[in-house]
Order: structure tokens, then C-alpha cells, then sequence
């Protein structure tokens, strides 16, 4: 059986209350997609894909898949993400392109928990689940089916929970969102005055 993992990043928002597209965002020196992108290479996912929507998003070594719908939420975005996996992947890791403080780490431990048995791995942070999520392949038919809006994984995971390994992953770095300037501007805060994540 074939154990490879892709990794999904999910670009295509508009960011309405930042006032541009989220992929194009820049923190840390590095726009929000080519961060969430090497977040997902450095974690040990191939290949990665970048789903994009409001904004083109062109990264080396990475497969960058347009949602014509992701004007619908975030549940379009997650179903095209997964539906342009390789074949010989087993499983996918989904991140999210406004979450910079998540670091490589959390999809180390996702994919290893993975290697271990778990189908549905999720990285919690001080024991509540967040992202990213690893969902094993067998699982992406009925995840697809109840994404919906600006839901992707999130109704699966609800309607399923004796599947979810939750993996701690609080040390590794953060899940903060950033969808206001203000955020951005805390976030871009926290960079400077800790160690880049996720580098």
C-alpha cells in the first residue's frame, strides 16, 4: 500500500476584511502561500498543491490547482485540494495559507501518527483541535460530501469523531488566523521576536 502524503494548502480567499487576497499577503518576508507552501515541504509532504482562487499563485515546485468556485467558501477549495492528489498518495495534510505561525513540526507528527495507524489526524494546541488535519484517502469521499461553505474538513471531523487522533501540537508554534489588519500586524509582531516559523 502506498504511504506517501501530499500536502494541501488552502489559498484561494479574497481576504474581504484584510482588503486583498490572502495568498499574496506578505509576513516575515514571504507571502502567505510560499510560507503555508514550505510549511507542508519542510513537514515532509509531497506533493504539495496550492489551491487558489482570488489571486494566481506561482511557486516553485508546487502544483498550483485554480477553484473557479472558491467564492462559495472554503469547503470548494478543499474539495478541489484533494481532488488533484497523485494517485500513489495514501493520505493529505490540509493547512490553511492564513495560519504563518503553524509550524513544520505539526506535520511531522501528523504524518508519523499517520505511519502509526491513525486515519484522520488533527494537531491540537493546548488539547483543542485546530489545523492542520491529515486525512487518510479512504476518508475523502465522505469528508468532500459535507464540506460546504467556509466548512472543509470540519463537518467530517464532527460527524466522526471515534475516527480523530488528536495530536498535540501546542510546542510546535500556532494556530492564529490572520483575517484583519490587525491580526497581520500581530502576527508580523510575533515573527520578529521569535524564531521564524515555519522557515
Amino acid at each position: 500500500m502506498p504511504r506517501s502524503v501530499a500536502g494541501v494548502l488552502l489559498a484561494a480567499g479574497d481576504g474581504s476584511r484584510l482588503g486583498r487576497p490572502k495568498a499574496l499577503v506578505e509576513v516575515g518576508g514571504q507571502s502567505l502561500a510560499s510560507r503555508g507552501a514550505a510549511l507542508l515541504r519542510a513537514g515532509g509532504a509531497d506533493p504539495v498543491i496550492v489551491v487558489t482562487g482570488a489571486a494566481p499563485v506561482d511557486l516553485p515546485g508546487v502544483l498550483a490547482v485554480h477553484n473557479p468556485r472558491w467564492r462559495g467558501g472554503m469547503g470548494s477549495s478543499f474539495a478541489a485540494g484533494l481532488a488533484e492528489v497523485p494517485a500513489g498518495c495514501a493520505a493529505a495534510v490540509v493547512a490553511l495559507a492564513d495560519q504563518p505561525l503553524v509550524g513544520p513540526e505539526a506535520v511531522r507528527r501528523l504524518i508519523a501518527a499517520f505511519g502509526t495507524g491513525a486515519g484522520v489526524a488533527v494537531a491540537a494546541y493546548a488539547g483543542r483541535p485546530r489545523n492542520p488535519v491529515l486525512l487518510a484517502r479512504e476518508h475523502w469521499v465522505t469528508a468532500v460530501a459535507l464540506a460546504a461553505g467556509d466548512a472543509g474538513a470540519r463537518p467530517f471531523l464532527r460527524a466522526h469523531p471515534e475516527l480523530v487522533t488528536l495530536v498535540e501540537c501546542g510546542d510546535t508554534g500556532s494556530p492564529d488566523d490572520i483575517d484583519t489588519p490587525a491580526d497581520l500586524e500581530r502576527v508580523a509582531r510575533l515573527m520578529a521576536s521569535g524564531p521564524d516559523v515555519p522557515g
